[in-house]
């Protein structure tokens, strides 16, 4: 019940914006009335089509309900550029007519009106386009080396290939899934952390476009802990399908790892939000180094969301590998994420803890990235000093 509401409050405040965009473009645009009824007959479109996008995924006739997904968020993803780049335009609009109020006739307000209103919605297309080819590519290596005091020799080069926010789901299959696994194991790396959110869907639904996760292969092997999505799905299914594939699934609990001589603990918590879904789930960076060998200096924790980092910090950790923000995806989401987040993305330091936060690996809703591109995250440790 609460949920229908909240999305019949979404979707009216959705046509809210609709008839906003509608009434300060359309009578501007420098065209004729059949043009500005077709763009007026878009609108009403778009806002059907977005929450049928949102509520595709429980559509269970295939390929009809992926097809509505994409055409839907695909519709989101044009109408969120729309709306911002309206609202620039209405500030740039009062600007001007600003200025010529102190100064008449200093500038041509009329020429401005038109040539904005139809810059406007060609400047959402191409966004929307670029944004599309930035999403469906396969995600960029990033390489990031991460200073370690005292640093053991043995471990001086230890490779994490981390993985976040894949969202396997209606817009993300598996050769999606099969290009960034081709990926991560072309870097041979020690150990692979898969940091959460790596489904938007039930295992029914999903179970064979995942099935390329069960190919992963490092030397110290693949590790896995959940995200939010992950509870959204049915995350005790999930967590049973993952470990069929073969990954080790780290629920507030830990590893020692024996490299060359010298150990490292890799530890992993459940989504920072998981006993809001489950009490047996909550989230504990305590209870997951609980145990561990007070001797061994590297201490890894795998968190899905960065706001885990001050108890993990707190627990002793070394450094926290987290993803969550998918670093805004597109503007101007990148700006509030930093409401909720006290990291957005790349590598930071609280409190003595280094916290690595990816952009993501895939991306969740509209098929779009701008500003934010996807990565598949090469984490080295290297000797320094870090204070």
């Amino acid at each position: 019940m609460r949920r229908s509401s909240f999305l019949v409050r979404l979707i009216l405040i959705g046509i809210l914006l609709h008839i906003y965009v509608g009434f300060r473009l359309i009578p501007d645009m420098p065209v004729g009335m059949t043009v500005r009824t077709l763009a007026g007959l878009w609108l009403v479109l778009s806002v059907l089509l977005i929450p049928l996008g949102m509520l595709a995924r429980t559509i269970k006739q295939q390929p009809l309900g992926d097809r509505l997904a994409w055409v839907g968020l695909l519709a989101m993803g044009f109408f969120s550029s729309l709306l911002v780049l309206t609202f620039a335009r209405d500030l740039v609009l009062a600007s001007l007519m600003t200025v010529d109020a102190i100064w008449p006739g200093t500038i041509a307000l009329a020429r401005w009106r038109t040539g904005t209103a139809a810059a406007v919605p060609l400047l959402a297309i191409l966004s929307t386009l670029v944004g599309l080819f930035n999403a469906r590519r396969r995600a960029r290596v990033v390489t990031i080396d991460v200073p370690i005091e005292d640093l053991p020799a043995a471990l001086d080069g230890f490779t994490i290939v981390q993985i976040s926010d894949i969202h396997v789901g209606p817009t993300i299959k598996r050769r999606y899934v099969d290009a960034i696994v081709d990926a991560v194991n072309h870097l041979k790396p020690d150990l692979i952390a898969v940091t959460g959110d790596v489904v938007d869907g039930t295992v029914p639904q999903l179970t064979h476009h995942t099935q390329p996760l069960s190919r992963l292969s490092a030397r110290h092997g693949a590790f896995l802990v959940t995200g939010n999505h992950e509870y959204y799905a049915g995350a005790n299914a999930w967590i049973d399908e993952f470990r069929r594939l073969g990954l080790n699934v780290l629920l507030n609990e830990h590893v020692i790892v024996e490299h060359d001589g010298a150990r490292a603990v890799i530890a992993g918590v459940t989504d920072y939000s998981a006993g809001h879904h489950d009490p047996l789930h909550r989230s504990d960076p305590m209870a997951a180094i609980a145990g561990a060998p007070g001797d061994v200096l590297i201490k890894v924790l795998l968190a899905h969301q960065p706001r885990s980092a001050e108890a993990a910090a707190a627990a002793g950790f070394t450094l926290q590998l987290s993803g969550h923000t998918h670093g805004g995806q597109f503007f101007p989401w990148n700006f509030f994420v930093r409401i909720q987040q006290p990291f957005t993305a790349g590598l930071a330091r609280l409190n003595g803890l280094w916290v690595y936060t990816s952009r993501g690996t895939g991306y969740w809703g509209p098929p779009k990235r701008l500003g934010a591109p996807s990565e598949i995250t090469r984490v080295r440790l290297v000797p320094g000093v870090t204070d």
